[in-house]
């Protein structure tokens, strides 16, 4: 057994990999930074993460059924549920039904919800300048496509939500 290890280290000396030779490595500690940022700037105004996501569906998209949005966001129904009923506490959304069909719900942002969806999009917009502002303009517009082509191609429909 030891002869193997040694034979697998190369002239006794153990091989240390090397992490930051690795894409996902450096995806991930910037993400972390990126997001975990994000998410205490929206705690600071009550919201999560997963709120903002299903917040900026219903707001694009008056009138969506709860389980238009767990396919969207690739959640199950029930975890969709969940953050519909948190921000139906925060009266930030409604639910109706539609006059054909009482089971089907509708959600659409109340005024408060219109309120503060803006709010919540400038955090955003000012987390993002903060993390990216060190790229130029061409800089920005390549890693853009190039995590979208990597996310097409490895079909990520997950939206993230914490």
């Amino acid at each position: 057994m030891e002869r193997i290890a040694k034979r697998q280290r190369g002239h006794g000396q153990p091989q240390t990999p090397d992490i930051e030779s690795h894409f996902g490595y450096w995806l991930r500690r910037v993400s972390n930074h990126v997001s975990g940022a994000f998410a205490q700037a929206l705690e600071a105004r009550h919201a999560s993460v997963a709120e903002w996501v299903v917040l900026c569906r219903i707001g694009a998209q008056p009138g969506v059924t709860p389980g238009e949005i767990a396919e969207a966001v690739d959640l199950t129904r029930g975890a969709v549920s969940k953050i519909i009923d948190k921000l139906e506490a925060k009266n930030w959304v409604a639910r109706s039904t539609k006059p054909e069909d009482c089971r089907a719900q509708l959600l659409s942002l109340t005024r408060s919800g219109t309120r503060i969806l803006p709010q919540l999009a400038k955090i955003a917009d000012e987390n993002d300048r903060e993390f990216f502002a060190v790229l130029d303009s061409v800089e920005s517009a390549t890693l853009r496509r190039l995590l979208g082509k990597l996310a097409e191609f490895h079909k990520i429909r997950a939206v993230p939500t914490d």
